[in-house]
């Protein structure tokens, strides 16, 4: 019995199905991943970033398939290229202003700031990959992306209060892992 897609549709509603099907993920991916990449590539000039920011879009159009309505889906994709490109950019921004103050201070530094600033470094690296994945991504979003708490939680899909406590307790960690060193 072969259905056509207003049957399936009509049969998807009435057992409450939600999302969109591989087929229509696949015609989404086919009608707009090239206006996506058009779309960012304006923004940032790159043809680089806007490939790669467009492919994580679809990516996690794929991974929240089920959350998503066709007849929203077209928006949906604008609205997380310029959100993944604004965050893009404050990492950019971020990473900029770190090397510029890491360069501006190392001009200034005797052997032994240098040596203290590596093992400092080294020690805070290495507390950052042993602490929890959820507690760490929390903390990276918040000091490195700048995020708020409010964005981090909308991201996250969890509450305000839930990334609280996950950056209070990164803190927490990394403050007893650096302390010997401080």
């Amino acid at each position: 019995m072969h259905q056509n897609s207003e049957e399936r549709t009509i049969v998807r509603k009435f057992l409450r199905i939600e999302g969109i099907t591989k087929k229509e993920y696949k015609k989404l991916f086919d009608t707009y991943f090239e206006a996506v990449k058009m779309f960012i590539y304006y923004k940032s000039g790159d043809e680089m970033i806007a490939s790669d920011i467009t492919q994580e879009v679809f990516l996690k159009v794929w991974e929240k398939r089920k959350d998503i309505k066709m007849e929203t889906a077209s928006a949906l994709l604008y609205s997380m290229a310029n959100n993944l490109f604004v965050s893009h950019c404050r990492h950019q921004k971020v990473a900029l202003e770190f090397e510029k103050r890491d360069n501006d201070s190392c001009q200034d530094n005797t052997p032994e700031d240098e040596y203290a600033y590596k093992e400092m470094k080294q020690k805070y690296e290495s507390a950052l990959s042993l602490m929890a994945e959820e507690y760490r991504e929390v903390f990276l979003m918040s000091r490195m992306e700048e995020l708020k708490y409010r964005e981090i939680a909308e991201r996250l899909d969890v509450s305000i209060k839930t990334v609280e406590k996950r950056m209070s307790r990164a803190l927490a960690y990394l403050k007893k892992e650096l302390n010997p060193v401080m």
